[in-house]
């Protein structure tokens, strides 16, 4: 099921970056002939904002984001662990109250209009509880899969066994 959804999150990613690319070239070409076209750069926008979430919760999943691991090197593989257990659970609750805020900030945008749009400023800002939401599920799975490794494995760090993983 896990590269399922990993397949789909790709591919997901994929189409919505071919869409951008696609939006912003047909806005450039239609302001180049005299009809410049809004509402397809707001739309680019829009489809941005879910494409960093959909991206930084598949970085998070592959522990691909940057860190400053100096001193967290220094610890045994043990102790690293703990540290970064603690980091996930001071990361969950603020991705809780980012949701629950997010959540409510959606509530108030629901009648405002993006841009020349026509769309709701709403799917601009349900995207941070979306996005809280992803990124949480990938550290409960890096938590789960970190404590069922035998200490071959981090939550948010590369280790020497993520190297022989392959993933899409």
């Amino acid at each position: 099921m896990g590269k399922i959804f990993e397949r789909a999150e790709f591919y997901i990613g994929t189409g919505i970056l071919a869409v951008i690319t696609g939006l912003v070239f047909f806005a450039a070409v239609m302001r180049f002939l005299g009809s410049p076209i809004i509402w397809s750069i707001d739309l680019a926008q829009l489809l941005f904002i879910w494409l960093c979430f959909i991206g930084a919760a598949r970085a998070l999943r592959q522990r691909a984001h940057l860190g400053v691991d100096l001193l967290i090197r220094m610890l045994g593989m043990r102790q690293r662990l703990w540290v970064e257990s603690a980091i996930a659970v001071l990361t969950l609750a603020f991705f809780a109250v980012l949701t629950y805020q997010g959540y409510m900030l959606t509530l108030l945008n629901l009648e405002r209009e993006f841009g020349n749009s026509g769309l709701s400023y709403g799917w601009v800002t349900i995207a941070v509880p979306a996005g809280c939401i992803m990124l949480s599920i990938s550290i409960l799975v890096n938590l789960f899969d970190a404590w069922t490794s035998n200490g071959t494995r981090l939550v948010f760090s590369r280790t020497a066994s993520d190297s022989h993983r392959s993933e899409l």
